[in-house]
């Protein structure tokens, strides 16, 4: 099938290694299409990427905007006398959905190639055998010194090499899926520098004083989206995510995105969230409400820190959650539409 959709080409052109901490390579891509288009933007001291736009109402309480340029991946914890490396996880990545295969670990001087070993399946357990991060090691073929020259050491971050990342689409060719390691949460990344494009190229003024920003460190607690929510003080923070599809999770992979109404820190703002979906629906498309016991958002997140007083999380459906991740083609369109009507006509 064709993969020249405007979402895919974006998120491919984002497919650098984001782990957290170690953004620096993504948020040089989402600056350089910032320029490209026109757009002021800044960055902090954290690395989170901030444009300002003015609003209609100037008097108006602060909305501010994020997608996290982080991802999930593994952390160098020890290095071995035969040069391999034992590992753990970074966010909340499990060795399962991973599998054996080759990941690249960031360096501080360059990157090397590894591959991934979980140990020989010839023993006598191994129908029984469940994986744990104690049982992986990444294979360098390299001496300890030789990972030493690379800048290779504890505290080392890697993931999955860009050949193993998709994206791929399958399914119906007039209603495909796609997949993707992963979509957490470089296509928030997208739908938010979608958003400002069309914004730029059509004019459109939000009503609110408006910040919209690509944050840093998501995955292992939200130290950006924190950070800037308590510097900027936003009334009103809405996370631009997924929306992982859990055994309890009333969702359907069918192109409608998601709305987070309850996550483990608490409830969403319920008028907020009653707006999101007018403006779903007022976009030809549909909100599908959500509760979770074990997510939470740079929203939900901020929230709990006191950093803003009313949140929202909205994005795309996706099955296979921290890992080679599937959503509905037609839900990238879906959130951009949605998040377009909202930013030109909200004066809630």
């Amino acid at each position: 099938m064709r993969n020249d959709h405007p979402a895919l080409q974006l998120f491919s052109e984002l497919l650098v290694a984001s782990p957290s901490g170690r953004e620096a390579a993504l948020a040089a891509v989402v600056r350089q299409k910032l320029t490209g288009w026109d757009i002021a933007h800044e960055q902090d001291g954290m690395g989170n990427v901030i444009v300002r736009l003015d609003g209609r109402s100037p008097q108006s309480p602060l909305i501010l905007y994020a997608a996290h340029m982080d991802e999930i991946g593994l952390v160098v914890t020890k290095i071995n006398g035969n040069g391999s490396l034992q590992v753990n996880k970074s966010g909340g990545l499990m060795p399962w959905k991973l599998g054996e295969g080759p990941v690249e670990i960031l360096g501080d001087k360059e990157t090397i190639v590894g591959v991934l070993s979980m140990g020989s399946t010839h023993r006598a357990d191994a129908a029984s055998q469940a994986v744990t991060w104690d049982d992986v090691r990444v294979m360098t073929g390299l001496t300890p010194a030789q990972l030493k020259a690379a800048g290779v050491r504890p505290g080392s971050t890697g993931v999955p090499i860009r050949e193993r990342r998709g994206p791929v689409l399958f399914g119906d060719p007039a209603d495909p899926l796609v997949g993707a390691w992963t979509f957490d949460d470089r296509m928030g990344v997208v739908a938010l520098l979608r958003l400002l494009e069309t914004m730029k190229r059509e004019g459109i003024r939000p009503f609110h004083p408006t910040v919209i920003a690509f944050t840093v460190s998501e995955e292992v607690g939200g130290h950006g989206a924190k950070s800037l929510a308590l510097r900027e003080q936003p009334e009103i923070f809405i996370s631009v995510d997924g929306a992982p599809m859990p055994p309890e999770a009333d969702l359907q992979l069918d192109g409608r995105p998601a709305i987070w109404s309850k996550d483990r820190l608490g409830h969403y703002d319920q008028p907020l969230l009653q707006a999101l979906c007018q403006a779903a629906l007022d976009a030809g498309t549909e909100l599908q409400p959500v509760v979770y016991e074990s997510a939470a958002s740079d929203a939900s997140l901020v929230y709990y820190a006191g950093g803003a007083q009313r949140i929202a999380c909205m994005g795309q459906v996706r099955a296979n959650s921290h890992g080679y991740e599937v959503a509905r083609l037609a839900v990238f369109d879906h959130m951009l539409n949605t998040l377009v009507q909202f930013v030109r006509d909200f004066e809630g």
